[in-house]
């Protein structure tokens, strides 16, 4: 049986060194197929990795408190959703006031409308501009500071007009690295600067640049005294997540007086639902992409079966001299077999060389991750193998078929 594999294999090989362009132009679709297969799985574990990284910044024991569903969303919102009730600063404080489980809070508010900073000559448009409490930074582990300081609770109490910066925003307007003490316009509001935050390890895409700035939540207030954005992001004491979450619960119907046999109408999520909602998005983009991958595989299927059959009749001679000294159908099935398998399995390598090359020089040229998975080369290649043996099925049998008189007859 060894022999036979290794026979086989061999003239498989043959094979393929005896006509080098036409095998590749035949499975030329099976390496698109599996290629695609392999960036996207190598982009999407990269991406997974990223975002798993940056929401489990937030910590273990919090939870994120906010108007709408967390999540994507396709189309409008629901007629409910948009009667809900904005979050308040008041509702931060009763959570603090009436659960036991809630270690601390901060309360987040922004607006809707893209905003401009601009120092001097500088400009840097959309930072994640918002207000915040002081005890962000005791929460928050991405909120590091590099210079200066954080805001007090009494520049909170008074609305000073005090900003705290992310890196990104601090290379970019001031270059020289002398942010502290320097006036900023923000929406044409100046802003004096007392800190400069480290920029958080990981992240995806642009996200990973930090382009915060943060002022306090009365003097965001004050500003902009329109602004309804509110999240409420609660601590709670080590292993009573849990606990917390449904005591805030409980606390947020009774203050939105929400009927005990109606859903809530605000959401409550943890780091790990977070996680979790976006492993479904990412399976389904996954499955996605597959089936429409399979697309190239069937394609190359389809030349390959043609292929083969091209080489059945030019080979019918040989086929029906091996026949005449011995050979078992079996045999012939299984020589063809092996050539279409080979043929496939070999275009499916040189694909997966190529994608995994793109995909490790993808984190090089830009800020997006790339990890090619196990998974996604075993199963490649064993796709790769499925559509040799599966085309290659008709081909084989077609060849193990033919009459050993009339193939020792043919020209």
């Amino acid at each position: 049986m060894r022999q036979d594999f290794r026979e086989n294999l061999g003239l498989a090989l043959d094979t393929l060194r005896a006509h080098k362009l036409r095998s590749f132009l035949t499975v030329l679709g099976v390496m698109i197929g599996v290629g695609v297969i392999i960036l996207v799985a190598a982009m999407l574990a990269g991406f997974d990795r990223s975002v798993v990284q940056s929401i489990s910044r937030f910590g273990a024991d919090t939870a994120f408190i906010s108007q709408f569903n967390v999540g994507p969303r396709i189309g409008r919102r629901s007629a409910e959703e948009r009667a809900r009730k904005p979050l308040t600063a008041e509702d931060g404080t009763a959570l603090l006031e009436g659960c036991p489980a809630v270690k601390n809070l901060y309360v987040v508010i922004s607006h809707d409308s893209i905003s401009t900073a601009r120092y001097q000559n500088q400009e840097i448009n959309g930072p994640n501009f918002m207000g915040t409490f002081p005890s962000y930074t005791s929460i928050n582990a991405s909120a590091v500071i590099k210079q200066g300081r954080f805001y007090s609770e009494a520049e909170n109490e008074h609305r000073r007009e005090v900003a705290v910066i992310g890196e990104q925003i601090d290379d970019t307007l001031f270059p020289r690295g002398d942010a502290i003490g320097k006036e900023i316009l923000v929406d044409g509001s100046p802003f004096e600067i007392i800190g400069v935050f480290q920029k958080p390890e990981g992240g995806f895409g642009d996200s990973d640049r930090d382009t915060r700035i943060i002022i306090p939540f009365n003097t965001f207030k004050k500003v902009f005294p329109r602004a309804q954005n509110i999240v409420i992001r609660i601590q709670a004491y080590e292993g009573q997540l849990d606990l917390a979450v449904d005591q805030a619960r409980d606390v947020l119907r009774r203050r939105r007086s929400v009927p005990y046999n109606a859903a809530d109408n605000f959401s409550i999520s943890t780091s790990q639902q977070m996680v979790e909602q976006f492993h479904q998005i990412v399976a389904v983009v996954a499955i996605t992409t597959m089936v429409l991958s399979s697309i190239g595989l069937l394609v190359g299927g389809v030349g390959v079966m043609n292929i083969m059959l091209v080489s059945v009749t030019e080979r019918t001679r040989e086929i029906g001299v091996r026949k005449a000294i011995g050979a078992r159908r079996r045999d012939i099935t299984w020589q063809f077999l092996f050539e279409a398998v080979t043929l496939t399995t070999v275009g499916g390598m040189i694909g997966i060389l190529v994608s995994g090359s793109i995909a490790l020089l993808i984190p090089m040229v830009s800020n997006f991750q790339a990890a090619v998975p196990l998974w996604a080369v075993l199963l490649g290649l064993t796709v790769c193998a499925g559509v040799g043996l599966i085309f290659g099925t008709w081909p084989a049998i077609k060849a193990a078929r033919l009459d050993p008189v009339e193939a020792l007859r043919y020209e």
